[in-house]
C-alpha cells in the first residue's frame, strides 16, 4: 500500500494567522493556496491513484478538488483526521492558541474541545481505518498536525510534535507504505496514552 499524505493548501485563516478546529466554519484557500494545490497536484501527476481521501474541513476538500482536477480518481470523508478541536479558541490568533497548547499540556483538553492526547489517538485510528481500506494507492488531503505526528511516530521521535518535523510546508506529499504508516499508528499510541 502506498499513502501520499498532505496538508491542505494555504487557507485564509492560516495567512490570517489564526486557528480552526471545527469543520463548519468555511475557510477557503487562498490564491497561493490554490497554487500549491495545483503543485501538489503536479507532484502527483504520475502516481496511479485509487482513492483520494480529504477532512471534514472544505479546504482540504478544496486541495484535493484542485489536485486532481482532471483525473477520475473516487474521493471520501475521513473525520478521524480532521484537525484538532480547539472549542473555544476558534477564530482566535495562533499565537494564543499556542499559548494555551503551552498552559494545557498535551493531556487536558482545549476549552469545549479536546486535548491533544484524545486528538492523536483520533488520528491514530485515522491511520488504521486507512490501512483497513482495500485500495492500495491513496492521496491523503488532512492537516499539519496528524501529518506531523504520523511522521515523527515514524521516525521515532519520543514527542510527537518533532523534532525532527514541526512546521511542515503546504501541500507537500510524504510517502508512506502500509507498514510505515501502521507503526506510525502504533507509536502515536504509545506516546499518546
Amino acid at each position: 500500500m502506498l499513502l501520499l499524505l498532505a496538508r491542505h493548501g494555504e487557507s485564509v485563516l492560516n495567512f490570517e494567522r489564526r486557528v480552526n478546529g471545527d469543520p463548519g466554519v468555511v475557510v477557503p484557500l487562498t490564491e497561493q493556496g490554490r497554487e500549491e494545490a495545483r503543485r501538489l497536484g503536479a507532484q502527483v501527476a504520475n502516481v496511479e491513484l485509487d482513492l483520494c481521501v480529504h477532512t471534514r474541513f472544505p479546504r482540504t476538500r478544496e486541495t484535493a478538488e484542485l489536485a486532481l482536477a482532471g483525473r477520475d480518481v473516487p474521493s471520501v470523508v475521513e473525520p478521524q483526521l480532521d484537525d484538532v478541536r480547539i472549542g473555544d479558541l476558534e477564530g482566535l490568533p495562533i499565537e494564543r492558541y499556542r499559548e494555551v497548547k503551552r498552559e494545557l499540556g498535551r493531556k487536558r483538553p482545549f476549552p469545549g474541545g479536546e486535548s491533544l492526547d484524545d486528538a492523536a489517538l483520533r488520528y491514530a485510528a485515522g491511520f488504521r481505518a486507512l490501512l483497513a481500506r482495500p485500495e492500495r494507492r491513496v492521496l491523503v488531503v488532512c492537516h499539519e498536525i496528524p501529518v506531523r505526528y504520523a511522521l515523527n511516530a515514524a521516525a521515532g521521535s519520543d514527542e510527537l510534535d518533532g523534532p525532527p518535523f514541526h512546521d511542515l510546508p503546504n501541500a507537500v506529499p510524504f510517502l508512506f507504505d502500509g507498514e510505515l504508516l501502521r507503526r506510525a499508528a502504533d507509536r502515536i499510541e504509545q506516546l499518546a496514552s
